[in-house]
């Protein structure tokens, strides 16, 4: 499945109701049904009609009455949602919605229910056989190099404007810090640059400094770290971040500070003294890490400092997951696997690098990504206009509560690392 964006229709616009019919071409796995065996769909009708009663949900099949409190989901077509959770369980429980099958008065909530109380949905005997029914990942979202230049640019290459719609005026696309939440008293923009402040910090950046940044982003904070007065080299394999994050850093003038390389992080050249990496570990693929901390120690100059700002999960978690095709990975971020910090810290030891310090800020991610959601969803005229189909829109939705979700139960966190070289 490559991302497209098929051009919004008038019609696609105007129809309020949960079902228009997806781009067969565009969407494919959306656009149909699958053919599911009726013994399969039986089974999951059976299962998951057993573990609504004892969730804090809302549920309506159907035409039938809603029972039970809490979040609501609404399923508007039973037959094909339990249909699509037989055939593929989480992808076609996303693909679902994506089609308009069900919906939710609170989609963050509803999301948040099902990732605290996950492990619940299915009986324990039948979570052992996971690994018979569950997708392997595709070959092809490996990353390799030719492999994480399709990935980035299948997300990240989308369009710029799009990104501005929902994201801040700095174009900072990770967890902001907060004082407070709810983030009623500061900007988006603000919480974005305490964030990157304390990673610049952490690292050390300062007058003189030589900076390397493993994922540009659309530059702020290569911005920020030559503002400070240091020399910036930032890699990125998304040509939109390039030519965006290069217009901006020529605004501010600070072109001869900073230095933009359409570059894969396996291609860095000399040493520096700080070394900046925001949420690129996910990115890269377990596979791959090993090649990834390896290259973070070969760029750090004697007495240099890494920061590192990564989201993880629970190492069992991530051990299960490792392998898995996911929605997230089949939909949103192709080739990504979130680490433990277990790995983390276990795969900079093997490369040589200490961690000094390792913090984590679950909760602020969960506030980023409700502005950002919120952004998004009262927009939508926005992003339609920009040739971003009904589909999309579904799915980006469902990619931010999702993500929201996996912060509010605790199930996701986001951490801000310092690595050294460690003896030798």
């Amino acid at each position: 499945m490559t991302l497209s964006t098929p051009r919004a229709t008038r019609e696609d616009q105007a129809v309020p109701g949960p079902r228009i019919p997806a781009d067969p071409e565009a969407w494919p796995d959306v656009a149909r049904s699958p053919d599911t065996p009726a013994a399969h769909t039986a089974v999951a009708r059976h299962l998951l009609r057993r573990a609504f009663p004892r969730l804090p949900l809302r549920v309506r099949l159907g035409d039938q009455a809603p029972a039970g409190h809490g979040p609501g989901l609404t399923v508007h077509d039973p037959d094909a949602f339990f249909r699509r959770i037989a055939a593929d369980g989480l992808i076609g429980f996303g693909e679902s919605y994506m089609a308009g099958e069900w919906d939710s008065d609170d989609l963050p909530g509803l999301l948040t229910v099902l990732a605290a109380h996950v492990d619940e949905l299915v009986p324990a005997p039948l979570r052992r056989l996971r690994a018979a029914w569950v997708r392997r990942r595709p070959d092809a979202q490996l990353g390799t190099p030719e492999g994480a230049r399709e990935n980035v640019h299948r997300h990240y290459d989308l369009s710029n404007e799009l990104f501005a719609l929902f994201l801040d005026p700095s174009m900072t696309y990770s967890s902001a810090v907060f004082t407070a939440f709810p983030a009623r008293h500061e900007s988006l923009e603000t919480a974005q640059h305490r964030k990157i402040d304390r990673l610049l910090d952490l690292a050390g950046v300062g007058p003189d400094r030589r900076v390397l940044e493993i994922g540009t982003g659309w530059g702020e904070l290569a911005l920020r770290a030559a503002a400070r007065g240091a020399e910036v080299v930032t890699l990125t394999l998304s040509a939109e971040q390039r030519d965006l994050a290069e217009r901006r850093i020529a605004e501010a003038g600070l072109a001869d500070r900073v230095t933009v390389r359409l570059q894969d992080y396996r291609e860095a050249e000399g040493t520096y003294d700080a070394v900046v990496s925001v949420e690129m570990v996910e990115a890269v693929g377990a596979d791959y890490w090993p090649v990834y901390f390896r290259s973070l120690r070969d760029a750090l100059a004697p007495g240099g400092r890494i920061a590192l700002q990564a989201i993880t999960m629970p190492h069992t978690r991530m051990l299960l997951t490792a392998r898995t095709h996911t929605w997230i990975s089949k939909y949103v971020f192709p080739g990504g696997l979130i680490p433990s910090r277990r790995a983390l810290t276990e795969h900079a030891a093997r490369a040589g690098l200490d961690t000094v310090s390792d913090e984590g800020y679950g909760e602020h991610y969960a506030e980023t990504l409700r502005l950002w959601r919120e952004r998004f969803t009262s927009r939508a005229d926005q992003v339609a206009a920009l040739g971003f189909d009904r589909t999309f829109r579904r799915m980006w939705e469902l990619y931010l509560a999702y993500s929201e979700a996996g912060f509010r139960a605790h199930y996701l966190d986001v951490r801000q690392l310092l690595l050294i070289e460690g003896a030798r």
